[in-house]
Parts: structure tokens; C-alpha cells; sequence
């Protein structure tokens, strides 16, 4: 076992890593709010009722431009006074923006659970929900891309996740 050094140089190990114990603690905490793109798809592809509801948190014209199939459209701004009426408090809700670039299904999120929702963000947003090459919704009908190979390797079943 190697000791971590305060004199270390490297940027990496500046800060030394977080005991196990802490760092368990952490990123157990970090799945009790986030799920990934490719974990929601199978919940939904699956047969049954996957125990929650997907929510998009987008303007309307990006609404219409592709949506996860059956997704609730609830832009953050009107989630105050519309969210109760569209969604059911007892099902935990995920939800999703543009991308990794975009802070809106964070918003989104803490307004639901300010509401008194359970809620999850899904990582990646619909950005990576269509480079996994998983089929989505638009003004037009059903679409579907090829699957980015940097996101979603052809050959694995998964990501190794």
C-alpha cells in the first residue's frame, strides 16, 4: 500500500483521496440522486411499470424537437402550479434537460422536491438519452440515431456500469 505524501506535486493527489468509509458514504449519496441514461431506458423498455415518472423540464420548441416516449412535458418555470396536477406525489419522478451543459433538470429537481416530490436527474439529458441511439419523440413521429460508439459501444450490452 502506497502512502500519499503532503508534499506530493501531483495535481490529482494535491488533496488526498477521501477515506473509504467517507467516500462510500458520498457516492452512495450520489446514486439516491442521480440515474443514468441507459438505466432509465431499460426501466422503461421493460415490461410493467417502471415505479417512476420521466420529466422533461424543456422549453416547447425543444420539447418538439425529440422527447423521451412518454415523458411529461413540465417546463421548470410552470412546475410550481402545474406539477401536482400532472404528476403523482407517490411515484419518484427523473428528470431530464438538454445535457451535461444544461443545469435545468437540476432546477427542475429541487423545484419537485421542494413540492414534496422524490426525484432523481437523469445524467447526460436527452443530448446523450439520442447519442445511446435510443428511440425518442418529435413533432414529426418516432426517431432514433445511430448510437455514438463513445457513449455506447456496438458490441457491449452496456457500459459495464
Amino acid at each position: 500500500m502506497s502512502v500519499i505524501t503532503t508534499s506530493a506535486v501531483n495535481p490529482v493527489l494535491r488533496v488526498a483521496p477521501a477515506a473509504p468509509a467517507e467516500a462510500a458514504a458520498y457516492f452512495r449519496a450520489g446514486l439516491a440522486f442521480h440515474a443514468d441514461v441507459s438505466d432509465v431506458a431499460a426501466a422503461l423498455a421493460a415490461d410493467g411499470d417502471p415505479g417512476f415518472a420521466v420529466l422533461d423540464s424543456r422549453s416547447t420548441e425543444s420539447w418538439d424537437q425529440g422527447h423521451i416516449p412518454g415523458a411529461v412535458h413540465l417546463p421548470t418555470a410552470l412546475i410550481p402550479e402545474q406539477a401536482e396536477r400532472l404528476l403523482d406525489k407517490s411515484v419518484p419522478v427523473v428528470t431530464y434537460c438538454w445535457g451535461p451543459g444544461c443545469n435545468g433538470a437540476t432546477r427542475a429537481a429541487l423545484a419537485l422536491a421542494e413540492l414534496g416530490f422524490r426525484v432523481k436527474e437523469m445524467l447526460g439529458g436527452f443530448e446523450y438519452w439520442a447519442r445511446e441511439g435510443f428511440p425518442y419523440e418529435t413533432r414529426e413521429g418516432e426517431a432514433r440515431r445511430e448510437a455514438d460508439p463513445l457513449t455506447a459501444p456496438v458490441e457491449a450490452e452496456d457500459c459495464g456500469c
